[in-house]
């Protein structure tokens, strides 16, 4: 490849981590082709942009980027995709359903999400806990309608005794 080429490259591949707010490294070398296929449209349908990179050309990208990545760096070696997400646990989950009780493959190698590195496959568990975005105001939303709704639910119920008790002083007479 000619070093045009590699710059190139190199340029896409960071342009396309800039787009996304995480990524994970995984180990896809030995699936085979069904599985391979099967892989990528599970991604394509959880919104994951799956690419498969030249771990020093990935190594270049993520050293022309602002943060500090050199957490990621051992793990560059052997086949690498890239699994590129604004979801943060989205392909943990999505890792967690594919691989079977017997595969070992796809394999998490690490991931960088919030601007935190999880380095090896035992981090699966952890990435996949973690709630995005949406999750979370959905639970500050949560937790801010339930005070207004018991002192909704208490307002209503005291009217209704109220009633009943004004009634039936009415009906005594």
């Amino acid at each position: 490849m000619k070093k045009e080429d590699k710059a190139k490259v190199i340029a896409n591949i960071a342009d396309t981590l800039k787009e996304y707010s995480g990524f994970y490294l995984v180990e896809t070398a030995g699936l085979g082709a069904e599985k391979t296929s099967a892989l990528r449209c599970a991604c394509f349908k959880a919104d994951i942009k799956l690419m498969v990179v030249k771990n020093t050309l990935l190594h270049k990208a993520l050293e022309s980027l602002d943060g500090n990545y050199e957490e990621l760096y051992p793990v560059l070696h052997g086949a690498t995709s890239l699994m590129c997400t604004n979801v943060g646990n989205a392909p943990a989950k999505l890792l967690k359903d594919f691989v079977g009780k017997d595969d070992k493959l796809p394999a998490l190698k690490a991931a960088y999400v919030e601007e935190t590195v999880y380095v090896g496959p035992d981090q699966l568990d952890a990435l996949a806990a973690i709630k995005s975005k949406h999750e979370l105001i959905a639970d500050v939303v949560a937790l801010l309608q339930s005070p207004a709704k018991n002192v909704v639910s208490a307002l209503q119920s005291g009217a209704t005794k109220l009633h009943g008790i004004l009634e039936t002083l009415s009906t005594k007479e």
